[in-house]
């Protein structure tokens, strides 16, 4: 599946929630979140603009694959995730495993996050605002559809930032943010 994204700074998110509603959105989920990134014995996931992550939510556990950008102002790449075995153990035991076969870990994200979806021309939009450790505060706005439906769910998500008044996107990944650099899309670091 493709994950359709932007990204903006988020300067009053009660403000933003009331615009949401205001669209028909609805709260969803209310959660904590930390994301454990590993990089490749093979490759320097920071080059290539991918990502592995193991997401905690709870007890709840996710291994996510996310591929390079697709473009410069959206956040747009594959995304494929896997629900794992609950549990802080089930968590471990993946993380030693992949240092067993040669991941590293680079980092963990953490952050606590609102979930609000409503439906937009045949989509359900997703709007997260996030309030990231050491990093700041974000709403990103999401569809994730199949490769056809691209154009038009990069067209949805940029009509509901203008009409939600978010200021410039922001294209660097909360990691990206974390450890101070960012990366082209596609790959290949930046300054």
């Amino acid at each position: 599946m493709l994950e359709v994204e932007a990204k903006f700074a988020l300067p009053n998110s009660a403000e933003i929630e009331l615009r949401l509603l205001a669209l028909g959105a609805t709260l969803v989920a209310d959660q904590a979140e930390s994301d454990h990134y590993l990089n490749a014995p093979d490759r320097d996931f920071a080059r290539t603009d991918e990502a592995l992550r193991l997401r905690r939510i709870g007890e709840q556990n996710f291994l996510t694959y996310k591929g390079p950008r697709r473009d410069a102002t959206s956040k747009t790449r594959t995304e494929i995730e896997v629900a794992c075995p609950s549990g802080t153990d089930a968590a471990e035991a993946f993380l030693e495993l992949f240092q067993h076969l040669g991941y590293r870990a680079t980092a963990m994200v953490r952050k606590r996050r609102k979930i609000f979806a409503w439906q937009r021309d045949g989509f359900t939009l997703h709007a997260c605002l996030d309030d990231v450790e050491s990093v700041g505060r974000f709403i990103e706005l999401e569809i994730v559809t199949e490769e056809s439906k691209y154009d038009a769910a990069r067209e949805i998500v940029f009509r509901a930032a203008k009409e939600l008044a978010l200021g410039p996107t922001e294209t660097r990944s909360y990691l990206e943010q974390l450890l101070g650099h960012t990366v082209a899309p596609g790959g290949e670091r930046g300054a």
